[in-house]
């Protein structure tokens, strides 16, 4: 008879950064300015991959698909967030709100086991150079691409169902910018401690798995690197690498602290933010300015357009 008192939770209410009054119009100029660089440079990374044909390798096919993600992975979530900073309201309907949580964590899983695809291109390409065209065929190549989305989907299904299913009777405010794991769990008036196991469970499967074998292989890398005798080859073999590298580092340094440990604080929401809207952004700048295949392609369609 208790439970049927209860008045449940029909909506929440994002609070985003609505406690830094005085900055809420710098801080929207800049999050705008972010995400218009985030999509129109990923999306000028997929364009350059599609349009240069010295670009039509496994490796920049997983490049475009990453970028592809980063473009659906800030959209999301940022202009919802640019909404409700423009806007009084700040409500989000209870299926909307699981709705994001569930593309999100997916989107966002997606991108850590491509990472971890990517990783082991690199060195399946350093350590079995001449073997690596065969392997890396038409159709296995497409299956590296496939399988992380399938993977996410799967793993960021269980803690949305069991989140989903805890009772909410208020309070309704989510102290972030969007619809967090662990943000909506602390708003749960049953016990969480199943929703908890199963969100701490799918954190390492989403992405303390993809960065072991994101290490495993780098490892290797290195060992096959310190090998080479030449120096030149040495930084040729390691110029191949470095961008990935710094991508997966800027991610997963800042994914790893929020998600592992899923209790939720007060800097979550600064962190989000970092891999949300500011890692995204900088990503195509490392394809690119790190990249010589990529610059000159660049150069090329830069030089060519001036032309005309």
């Amino acid at each position: 008879m208790e439970e049927l008192n209860k008045t449940m939770v029909k909506e929440f209410i994002l609070e985003g950064f609505s406690n830094l009054h005085q900055y809420q119009i710098l801080l929207l100029i800049a999050i705008l300015l972010m995400y218009i660089t985030s999509v129109a440079g990923n999306f000028a990374v997929i364009v350059l991959v599609k349009t240069g044909p010295s670009l039509h390798c496994p490796m920049y096919y997983f490049i475009s698909v990453f970028a592809a993600l980063e473009i659906s992975f800030v959209s999301v979530t940022v202009p919802r967030l640019l909404a409700n900073m423009i806007v009084s309201s700040k409500k989000i309907s209870f299926i909307g709100c699981f709705v994001q949580l569930y593309i999100y964590s997916a989107l966002g899983i997606t991108e850590c086991y491509l990472l971890a695809v990517m990783a082991f291109d690199r060195d399946l390409a350093i350590n079995h150079p001449l073997r690596y065209s065969s392997i890396m065929n038409h159709l296995f190549v497409i299956f590296l691409m496939v399988t992380p989305f399938i993977i996410s989907c799967i793993i960021a299904l269980f803690p949305t169902i069991f989140t989903a299913d805890l009772k909410f009777c208020g309070p309704n405010e989510i102290n972030h910018f969007l619809c967090d794991l662990a943000s909506i769990q602390k708003l749960a008036c049953s016990n969480t401690f199943i929703s908890s196991i199963v969100t701490s469970m799918a954190a390492i499967f989403a992405s303390l798995t993809p960065f072991i074998l994101i290490l495993g292989f780098y490892i290797h890398i290195i060992i096959t690197i310190t090998k080479i005798k030449s120096v030149e080859g040495k930084y040729k073999a390691f110029s191949t690498c470095s961008s990935h590298i710094i991508v997966a580092c800027l991610f997963y340094s800042t994914v790893i602290i929020v998600y592992i440990n899923p209790k939720g604080s007060q800097y979550d929401k600064f962190l989000a933010l970092m891999y949300t809207v500011i890692v995204p952004m900088l990503n195509p700048f490392i394809y690119t300015l790190r990249n010589k295949d990529v610059k000159e392609i660049l150069l090329k369609t830069m030089l060519h357009k001036l032309k005309y």
